[in-house]
């Protein structure tokens, strides 16, 4: 379904219709002010320092309420440029110090030692404005007689003319006073364009600037700017990150006319687009046509990332600014929820790229973030996992404090937080008296301490450990027992091999259960070739006695031994989990399943491959339509590989060995296989919810 902003086409972003704007003529900035008041403006700009935060004592001038209007700064009938005028209402805040205070409290702001108590209210007006990618601050001086300088009183405005701007930006402006009391006023506002009459008649820029509209193409965005045959322009892709911050993704200078095409996965709220005429002081404009799409906020989240800075604080990082609420909360080894911790640890409202602090006195593998906007969970990553390992079988100790020092103490669990003691059947509740005995004795870290409550991570391990040694002693030997009693069956599969053939070991990721049932028709279809094959489809009981590891080495030992032959078939799965173990470097990737040999073969299989020992051990193959041999990792590829069923002769070949049968019987043969194959092949590289196909006949 095309999202929303393909069904307009946008010529410079949200169109503001035919604006009539005032004229101002010359070039000098002007600032008046209501009657009774008297102002004068600081010649030059001012650098934009921030002004003193500290409260001070009546009477002083605060902004009460900050205006802007959008004008036009003539020098001739059609030279004037797009400007921002600020008005700023005024209001007196505190009482006069009285005269027996004077000396103690050094004079009120604003009003010299010595002099009377109708002595004028003095005040500076401070107007800071920020257009990507310029900024601009004045100084305003404003005089308010006694009469009018009562406290909670509005004692009139202040005009500001003006700030130019670029058509169609977005500028943000602040406004604050000297002496300060407590207030700082600031709002952004969106400028017209050129498609406004008065504008394009008055701005001799406009006649030339690139007209822009944005349009569908499939699922992509794509830029039309409709300018004249050999025109030259400027375009800028850019994130606009809020208060004047912004990060340039892409910039070029072309020649009109031009169709840019944006993947709809680089969309993000904030991406805006600037484009000009490439002639000295052209107008630049600027407009952000993906902010209220809900695609642009989908890819924004996916592509932010919660990072952990030295010592205790953390980034939300994205493209964009955005708000958001953070938890922390307890994700225990099992799986399931990760519990909030709320009570006592309170929710907090975050904003994207800032850095924050975590209250915490000591990290824990356990402790993950989540990051929610308006109720729904958008992110949720453990930092401290990274440094301090893998999740721990602990449970963690919050401690409530209330009123009169009142204390609760619970365990997290998954259904809730238990109580200590207690008489409930949890875990937690039966190891409770220990559980608290650890915790008084200091063996359980302290995580966070607060007026509201703390929490402690007390490790489990040696209670589960402590009670069960003796059954896992008894289980240890059953498993032995069972190992070689296994040994004796490991060559047995679903279909009987036929005596005296090769030894062949197959094997193949987990790559889901199409996958699976392409590789059992193959080696059942082997099995029935002067070939004995071992594959772990075929003898998952004994895998999950053993383990993947295990399996593998007494099944790779035996072939290798007996002059055999090791498959590996590989999927897209297989080649994702060599290139994790390649990049990075440490060891075999995790198993997918308990029953995953190949995940478990990769420390031993590639030293072979890399120390010249895997020809004529090894043979590589993988599945027509569903991996190119060129897709197989480069290591691998120092034996043959082969794709099926389309290189089955020479794939049975190199299985039987030297003493292969002749051409004639070795092509009947593997018709024969691909007989087999075929429909699971078919069946495996069929579209979710495609029909099915009629089994081709044996």
């Amino acid at each position: 379904m095309p999202v929303p902003w393909f069904l307009l086409s946008l010529a410079l972003g949200r169109s503001p219709g035919a604006v009539a704007l005032e004229r101002l003529v010359g070039s000098q900035d002007t600032a008046r002010c209501s009657p009774g008041l008297s102002c004068h403006l600081w010649g030059g700009d001012v650098l934009c320092l921030p002004g003193s935060v500290e409260r001070t004592p009546g009477p002083v001038l605060e902004p009460a309420h900050l205006r802007t209007e959008p004008v036009l700064r003539c020098r001739g009938d059609t030279d004037c440029a797009l400007c921002v005028r600020v008005a700023v209402r005024l209001a007196v805040r505190g009482h006069r110090q009285e005269p027996d205070d004077e000396e103690e409290s050094g004079g009120a702001p604003g009003v010299e030692p010595g002099e009377s108590r109708n002595a004028p209210l003095q005040a500076h007006v401070v107007l800071s404005f920020q257009s990507y990618p310029t900024a601009r601050c004045v100084l305003l001086e404003v005089r308010v007689p006694a009469a009018l300088a009562r406290a909670g009183r509005s004692v009139g405005s202040v005009v500001f003319d003006c700030f130019e701007a670029a058509l169609g930006a977005e500028v943000r402006i602040w406004s604050y006073t000297q002496p300060r009391y407590q207030k700082e006023l600031n709002l952004t506002q969106q400028l017209p364009d050129c498609r406004g009459l008065q504008v394009r008649d008055s701005i001799q820029s406009c006649r030339a600037l690139p007209w822009l509209q944005v349009a569908a193409d499939r699922e992509d965005v794509r830029l039309v700017l409709d300018v004249s045959e050999e025109q030259r322009f400027g375009i800028l892709l850019y994130w606009n990150q809020g208060q004047g911050a912004s990060k340039p993704r892409w910039h070029s200078n072309l020649t009109g006319p031009q169709n840019i095409t944006v993947s709809h996965a680089d969309l993000v709220p904030c991406l805006c687009i600037q484009v000009w005429p490439s002639e000295p002081d052209s107008v630049r404009t600027s407009f952000c046509p993906f902010s209220k799409d809900p695609r642009a906020l989908g890819n924004l989240w996916r592509s932010a990332r919660l990072r952990l800075l030295p010592p205790g604080s953390w980034k939300l990082e994205a493209p964009c600014s955005l708000q958001a609420e953070v938890v922390l909360c307890w994700q225990a080894p099992g799986g399931g929820p990760c519990r909030p911790l709320v009570p006592p640890m309170p929710r907090e409202n975050v904003t994207a790229n800032r850095i924050h602090e975590f209250p915490l006195l000591k990290g824990h593998p356990n402790l993950c973030v989540q990051v929610s906007d308006w109720g729904k969970l958008q992110l949720q990553e453990c930092p401290w996992a990274d440094s301090l390992g893998p999740l721990r079988d602990d449970v963690l100790l919050v401690e409530t404090r209330g009123p009169q020092d009142s204390r609760a103490l619970c365990a997290l669990e998954p259904h809730g937080c238990t109580p200590l003691p207690s008489s409930a059947s949890t875990r937690a509740a039966r190891l409770g008296e220990q559980l608290l005995q650890d915790l008084h004795s200091g063996q359980c870290p302290q995580l966070w301490d607060d007026e509201l409550g703390a929490l402690w991570a007390c490790p489990m391990d040696k209670y589960i450990h402590r009670p069960w040694a003796l059954v896992w002693l008894l289980c240890l030997l059953f498993a032995a027992v069972l190992f070689l009693l296994l040994l004796l069956l490991l060559r047995k599969g679903p279909v009987k091999a036929a005596p005296g053939g090769r030894a062949a070991l197959l094997l193949h990721a987990a790559d889901g259960a199409g996958f699976e049932r392409a590789v059992g028709a193959l080696a059942s279809a082997l099995c029935r070739l002067p070939l004995r094959v071992a594959v772990d489809l075929w003898s998952r009981r004994e895998l999950s006695a053993q383990g993947p590891l295990a399996w593998f080495h007494a099944q790779r030992r035996q072939t290798l031994q007996e002059g055999g032959v090791v498959v590996l078939l590989f999927s897209p799965g297989a080649v994702a989990l060599c290139r994790e173990w390649l990049q990075d470097g440490a060891g075999a990737p995790e198993a997918r399943g308990p029953h995953d040999a190949f995940a478990a073969s990769l420390n031993c299989v590639l030293p072979d491959f890399r120390q010249g020992r895997a020809p004529g051990r090894y043979v590589v193959a993988c599945f027509d339509g569903l991996l190119r041999p060129d897709a197989v990792p480069a290591p691998f590829r120092a034996v043959p590989v082969f794709s099926l069923p389309s290189q089955l002769p020479g794939f049975l070949r190199s299985l039987q060995g030297p003493g292969a049968s002749r051409s004639g019987r070795l092509a009947e043969r593997a018709q024969q296989v691909a007989r087999a194959l075929q429909p699971a092949l078919d069946s495996c590289l069929r579209p979710p919810g495609a029909p099915g196909r009629e089994a081709a006949p044996e």
